[in-house]
């Protein structure tokens, strides 16, 4: 007798998968969260925002890449959920908005709920840390179109800023000091390069390199730094213009967008060390510079564009939050007026 189980799909792994991971949930919750019964939805007091003059909601959505993909060949899935809520809302920090909620996505071949919990809950460690909350998802079982320890995840997140307060290029203005926000490793971009190293260098995830002191499973899977509570803790108590989120593109890329036409941002690479792990990659992949620049981020996971004179002040607040910073460059007129772009002098 045909059975939608003997097609591949666990219907009570599913349900097990949900109750393992309802007190990580929890975690995340904000008090504008309110339970909906039936469980078909997220529900959200928007009533929250009647403080605001003119609130504006921004969205964004992203997913881990290829990253996961380390994570099923090192078996661990803890922490790969805290990637995509860093992909997902430090995005909507960038314009200064406070992230509100997120919804979370899991394809996998076969739904193993202790592993969907894992992941889960490291998406609710993540909006923990962003001062958000995780209101719904969904796991769905693919059996066939994935293999069963193949899985994929992405998510969607809202945010909330004041009109007359966002921030973004107009703000800019030549003579600002451009701040480097530490990343805590590669992130989750750029790992379709990473994996074609570690194939071509026959590097063993087990591997322990002198350069890093720890499993290089481990150091690939170094969870995404969330900077939200920290980028709105500096716009709060200094003239913060921009910032820009260093993913996909590398540091010019990214802070160029940023900028307004008539300027741009020169960097001094002399400011900072990347982090071992970019040196490691590069050396054993025979990577050029120009491709590590717009590959990877380098060490610097968030850039601040900040008043010069509130430069200072910035670092500070930011060291006591615990989050290394420091001065990566300048504002200038640009070179090519109508195209502002960040460079390395």
């Amino acid at each position: 007798m045909t059975s939608y189980e003997a097609a591949g799909v666990d219907i009570e792994a599913g349900e097990r998968a949900v109750d393992l991971m309802k007190d990580k949930v929890a975690r995340s919750r904000r008090p504008e969260v309110v339970d909906d019964p039936s469980g078909f939805a997220g529900l959200f007091d928007a009533s929250a925002l009647r403080g605001y003059r003119r609130p504006l909601l921004a969205s964004s959505t992203d997913g881990v890449g290829t990253k996961v993909m380390i994570a099923q060949r090192y078996g661990k899935h803890d922490t790969i959920g805290i990637d995509l809520v860093g992909m997902v809302l430090d995005d909507l920090v960038v314009c200064g908005a406070e992230p509100l909620f997120m919804t979370d996505y899991i394809a996998c071949g076969k739904v193993v709920p202790e592993r969907v919990a894992e992941i889960v809950g490291g998406v609710a460690e993540g909006c923990r840390l962003a001062g958000a909350a995780l209101v719904g998802g969904e796991t769905a079982e693919h059996p066939g179109a994935m293999g069963p320890d193949e899985y994929d995840l992405a998510g969607a997140g809202t945010g909330v800023v004041e009109a007359d307060a966002m921030l973004g290029p107009a703000r800019v203005r030549a003579g600002d000091a451009v701040l480097g926000l530490a990343s805590s490793g590669v992130h989750s971009n750029g790992y379709s390069l990473v994996r074609h190293v570690l194939r071509e260098a026959s590097l063993s995830l087990d591997a322990v390199l002198p350069e890093l002191g720890r499993p290089l499973g481990e150091e690939l899977l170094e969870p995404t730094r969330i900077y939200s509570l920290d980028c709105l803790e500096l716009a709060r108590v200094v003239d913060v213009h921009a910032y820009a989120h260093i993913t996909g593109g590398g540091v010019e890329s990214n802070l160029s967008r940023s900028l307004p036409g008539h300027l741009d941002a020169v960097l001094d690479r002399s400011s900072w060390t990347p982090p071992p792990v970019f040196g490691v990659l590069a050396q054993h992949g025979g990577i050029a510079q120009e491709d590590m620049d717009r590959t990877f981020n380098l060490g610097v996971g968030m850039a601040a564009v900040v008043a010069a004179d509130d430069a200072d002040e910035a670092l500070r607040v930011l060291a006591a939050r615990g989050l290394p910073a420091w001065v990566l460059g300048e504002v200038v007129p640009g070179e090519d007026p109508g195209a502002g772009r960040a460079r390395y002098r």
